[in-house]
């Protein structure tokens, strides 16, 4: 049974008095900040550059105006007053068991757990799914400040073997280790120079394909360059891996591979950005292996999804914006580019496809809610899962041998349960739920749509508690990303909890950019088309006002990496409209993202490049740090970003936060927050995480005027 708490508030959260730009009742100093001369030229516009200088991550000049950005905004947000009573509770409501998605090897389970407060989620296994479970890694006995996380692991096919890479201080870099599984102790294995690659077992459990960049000068890898596919043998030394594949004369693409597990095909992904990628596949048992093309021609995503013998999988939006399963059968006739449909594209978006039990459990979206449908090999339809409510479901992964299969299921107010799934009966079983100290039956959700600029219809989804009054005095915040063919979708968050007993207002806008709707839906948002994810985002702010949910002075704004880049889009272009933003580890110089010191040229495929003339003028036309005007009133605004961030590269939130306090017209506060022993995100550790959000919650409940 759940436990019932007092419904949290900050005296019963009175109506919030800051308009866009009151009078100042405090004044802030902020650091000073040298304006350099750099001037760019891009085809025959001069372009100002004034904190390039804070690039250099590595200089004492940056080090030190770091140190007193944080001199300046973590005393401001540690002396709001409701701060200390927000990190309480909080910490009371993060207290609550959570379960990860078992996997299944060799007979044995493996499944992440956390009792609640534990800093890092601590991987058990079990010999039987009944069986008492066992400590198989915990992360929290890394580092005292709990900063190195278990980034990922993969036991072996015979359940012998355990491939496991950390992150140490929220780096992308990962170093692999290999750990037996009977004794709980590590082979003397350590793989390196990896970034984004999963470990793939040969069938025979005796090693790993992977994928790593080449050395830079200090030994390190240098992400500048490409990756290529190694195979490591347990127990050996990373300097005796064989060398597999490398895209020939590639400078830019990636390749990853995937053993299949009958150990018949080595399947090697080519990947640059999002929207198109080449397959190719090693014969492993043939006499001389050597790649050869399944998919080469850059036409469209294919994403293998298993094999049946001769035959493979794969998710495609060739001809198919939406998704489809196409088959590819290696028979002696087989010619590259060829396949056949197995289970045709619908009017929902088929986000991803796993081959288990001898069925395709295809996971699609529903206008951002998860719909399940089984299908055989064949292509008919099996079953349709059902599920709990219209959340998100994850999972579904296992041998295409093997009926078991566990999947997860949450939306808004509903935790994250889950499920033990037996493919050809359809039968559904709780494994584990989450049942967090908080009442939730006083909270409920919707879904709306609206129309953008354009008259594009737009949904989003908003959560308050039950008979809210729509009279425009909600404190609301408003969430978005829109890029990267990512989907938002429902989810239960301790964070936004905490927000919802305030009395706030969550809003969660899928926009376009985003996967929701499939390829065009993701390529409206993206190149020379990337404003419409402002314009819909905009648009979601006024229609909240418009409905009578919220008014300006009580908007606040949140997103990160990407949504960093929206959230400071949209107070560059319309500051009046919003009461308050959090602009989280963006990309906030359009012009200088790809640059080889930013480590994403990638991106590309969704931003476009300022090398080229048309793309320049669209980036030039929202880039965040390039349109900040001075004497423009913007809105309190808080920062965030981390010192180790080698995803968004913290200057971004240097130079904007820069431009953006030279720039302010007014009394309201633009703060810079940098996290240290941080990264992008993953892997922060729980007391991490509870300091961020509270400094977050605190500054909002400051600047929206919330008063105790």
């Amino acid at each position: 049974m759940r436990k019932q708490l007092g419904t949290f508030s900050l005296a019963g959260l009175v109506v919030l008095t800051l308009a866009a730009c009151a009078p100042a009742t405090e004044t802030i100093t902020y650091p000073e900040t040298r304006r350099g001369d750099v001037v760019d030229t891009y085809f025959g516009e001069e372009v100002a550059d004034p904190y390039r200088w804070l690039e250099d991550l590595d200089g004492t000049e940056t080090a030190a105006w770091v140190e007193a950005q944080n001199a300046v905004s973590m005393p401001y947000l540690e002396a709001i007053p409701q701060r200390e009573a927000i990190k309480d509770r909080l910490t009371e409501l993060w207290n609550y068991e959570r379960y990860g998605l078992p996997e299944k090897e060799g007979g044995r389970y493996f499944y992440k757990r956390n009792d609640g407060l534990q800093n890092q989620d601590v991987l058990y296994v079990a010999d039987a799914l009944d069986a008492e479970p066992r400590v198989l890694i915990d992360p929290n006995t890394f580092s005292e400040d709990a900063t190195i996380a278990l980034a990922s692991w993969v036991p072996s096919p015979d359940g012998k073997w355990l491939a496991y890479s950390i992150s140490d201080g929220g780096t992308d870099w990962k170093t692999w280790h290999i750990r037996s599984i009977d004794t709980g102790e590590d082979l003397s294995d350590a793989v390196s120079r990896c970034k984004f690659t999963g470990a793939s077992w040969s069938a025979d459990s005796e090693g790993f394909y992977y994928s790593r960049y080449p050395a830079a000068a200090d030994g390190a890898g240098d992400g500048s360059k490409t990756t290529s596919v190694y195979y490591h043998r347990g127990g050996s030394a990373q300097d005796d891996d064989a060398h597999v594949y490398t895209i020939p004369g590639e400078t830019t693409k990636n390749p990853y591979a995937t053993a299949t597990r009958d150990g018949r095909y080595l399947v090697i992904t080519n990947r640059f950005g999002f929207d198109a990628n080449e397959v190719y596949y090693i014969p492993l048992r043939a006499r001389s292996p050597k790649p050869l093309p399944i998919f080469d021609r850059w036409d469209a995503r294919y994403l293998f999804v298993g094999n049946e013998g001769p035959t493979l999988y794969f998710w495609t939006n060739n001809d198919a914006p939406r998704g489809r399963v196409v088959a590819v059968d290696f028979v002696s006739s087989y010619q590259a580019n060829t396949f056949r449909e197995v289970v045709p594209q619908i009017e929902e978006t088929l986000s991803s496809v796993d081959f288990v039990g001898g069925h395709l459990v295809c996971r699609y979206l529903r206008d951002a809610r998860s719909l399940v449908l089984v299908h055989r090999t064949d292509g008919s339809l099996a079953h349709e899962v059902s599920l709990p409510g219209m959340g998100t479901v994850r999972g579904f992964g296992g041998r295409a041998d093997d009926p078991e299969t566990f999947y997860s299921y949450t939306d808004f107010t509903t935790p994250t349960a889950v499920y033990r799934y037996v493919v050809d009966s359809d039968s559904s079983t709780l494994f584990a739920a989450s049942e967090p100290p908080v009442d939730l039956s006083g909270y409920e959700s919707e879904q709306v749509f609206f129309k953008s600029k354009d008259g594009t219809r737009v949904p989003m989804f908003i959560v308050h508690k039950k008979g809210l009054a729509l009279d425009g005095q909600n404190p609301t915040l408003l969430y978005g990303y829109g890029g990267f063919n990512s989907s938002r979708t429902p989810s239960y968050r301790t964070s936004r909890m905490v927000w919802l007993e305030m009395g706030g207002v969550l809003v969660v806008a899928n926009l376009r950019g985003g996967g929701e709707y499939g390829k065009a839906w993701h390529e409206a948002g993206t190149k020379l088309q990337k404003q419409n994810v402002f314009d819909d985002f905009i648009a979601a702010a006024e229609w909240l006002i418009a409905n009578g949910y919220t008014s300006t002075p009580k908007l606040a704004i949140q997103g990160g990496s990407n949504g960093g880049l929206l959230v400071g889009a949209v107070i560059t272009q319309r500051p009046e409209l919003f009461g308050a933003a959090l602009p989280a580890v963006g990309v906030l110089d359009m012009l200088r993202y790809h640059l080889p010191s930013a480590n994403a040229r990638q991106w590309s495929s969704d931003y476009g490049l300022s090398e080229n003339e048309d793309e320049y003028h669209a980036q030039r036309a929202y880039s965040p740090y390039h349109n900040t005007k001075e004497g423009v009133r913007y809105p309190p605004t808080l920062i965030t970003s981390a010192d180790h961030d080698d995803r968004v590269v913290p200057w971004h939130s240097f130079k904007f936060a820069a431009a953006m306090q030279h720039a302010q017209g007014c009394s309201n506060p633009i703060l810079l927050r940098v996290e240290t022993r941080a990264g992008h995100g993953a892997g922060k550790p729980t007391w991490m995480r509870i300091e961020d959000i509270a400094d977050q919650w605190a500054f909002l409940v400051k600047v929206l005027g919330i008063e105790s």
